[in-house]
């Protein structure tokens, strides 16, 4: 009800400047101790996915909160996890402004952010500042200058710096707004990298004495050759899961709508059935032998449950808390718990 009443002012703001004012409103909140009164109860659902225990399926995906720098008050809302990220090893302002559209009639987001972030020891800084101790997943990107050849340098430091931090990491080789970035999907420079970061993983294990899931996001806009190249990478190096998805690159389902043709990742209720199927299609190519988390399009608690249907074992929220607000996280908690009875 709070949101019902707060979106409509959220939403006469320009795009970015109305994101930066939920999160300090939520922080506000927070500080106040009414963040936890307002916000939905959330049902515990506990499951173990990856060897990791989460009190529910429904977490947050990379890219609300990219310093992480919010993750108490978003931890709140009931989330079963939050990821937070995409954060480069230095400091990188991203794309100019405006970089984030949104497209109403579609419940939809276009956004070019570019992976703006503080770098990972600011953002290193914020996590361990955070008084939370859920289960955290950390997303990781290359910097923009960064040619694709030497990728592998910045997602191996990342995976080093953050490794210690970490429920989970995330290996972004799939946001359409760094140049070159989504070249790594393809087999050879999936393989290659995915070798690296399987080896580095399994150094910092022993160092650590904890072996910390490794996760990849792959895009929507993926075609059956692709799909069957990252299940056998994924296979091969033993990767512990795969997001299914990213934003799109396709505008077929908002031609004509205001914003559509802007550059960048298209997000929410326009992707959901693209993002589903590439989900599907991993989940027959891998046939449950490594976890899948639903993302993208999920605006209901009927969408969160179409995901599990289609093989995910965890779904993630971002366009769909703009459109819904926190109520989301509870009526797809709730979603997915009324399907496993049945």
């Amino acid at each position: 009800m709070a949101y019902a009443l707060a979106r409509p002012l959220l939403f006469a703001l320009e795009p970015e400047t109305a994101h930066a004012a939920t999160l300090k409103l939520a922080e506000a909140a927070r500080r106040c101790g009414v963040l936890g009164i307002v916000a939905p109860r959330v049902p515990e659902a506990p499951l173990n996915v990856m060897g990791v225990d989460f009190p529910n399926p429904v977490g947050l995906a990379a890219g609300l909160d990219k310093n992480a720098a919010h993750i108490d008050a978003l931890a709140a809302l009931g989330f079963g996890f939050i990821e937070v990220g995409t954060v480069t090893p230095r400091p990188q302002p991203g794309n100019p402004r405006p970089r984030l559209f949104r497209i109403p009639r579609a419940r939809a987001l276009i956004n070019r952010f570019g992976f703006n972030n503080v770098g990972l020891d600011a953002f290193l800084a914020n996590v361990a500042a955070a008084r939370w101790r859920g289960v955290l997943g950390i997303n990781l990107g290359k910097n923009a200058d960064t040619p694709a050849e030497h990728a592998a340098d910045d997602y191996q430091t990342g995976l080093e710096q953050v490794y210690a931090a970490a429920s989970y990491v995330a290996i972004n080789v799939s946001s359409p707004n760094t140049k070159d970035l989504r070249v790594l999907q393809e087999r050879a420079a999936l393989d290659a990298l995915l070798a690296r970061l399987a080896a580095t993983r399994e150094r910092l294990a022993d160092r650590h004495g904890k072996r910390v899931p490794l996760v990849l996001k792959v895009a929507p806009d993926l075609d059956p050759a692709q799909i069957g190249d990252i299940a056998d990478a994924v296979r091969r190096h033993r990767i512990d899961g795969v997001i299914a998805t990213n934003t799109s690159v396709a505008r077929e389902a908002v031609e004509r709508l205001p914003h559509a043709s802007e550059a960048g990742g298209l997000s929410g209720a326009p992707i959901r059935a693209r993002a589903t199927a590439v989900l599907d299609a991993l989940a027959r190519a891998l046939a449950g032998e490594v976890p899948l988390i639903g993302a993208g399009g999920i605006l209901s608690g009927s969408d969160a449950a179409e995901k599990v249907a289609a093989g995910a074992s965890l779904v993630q929220l971002y366009t769909g808390l703009i459109y819904r607000g926190p109520a989301l996280v509870a009526e797809c908690v709730d979603a997915i718990a009324a399907r496993a009875r049945r």
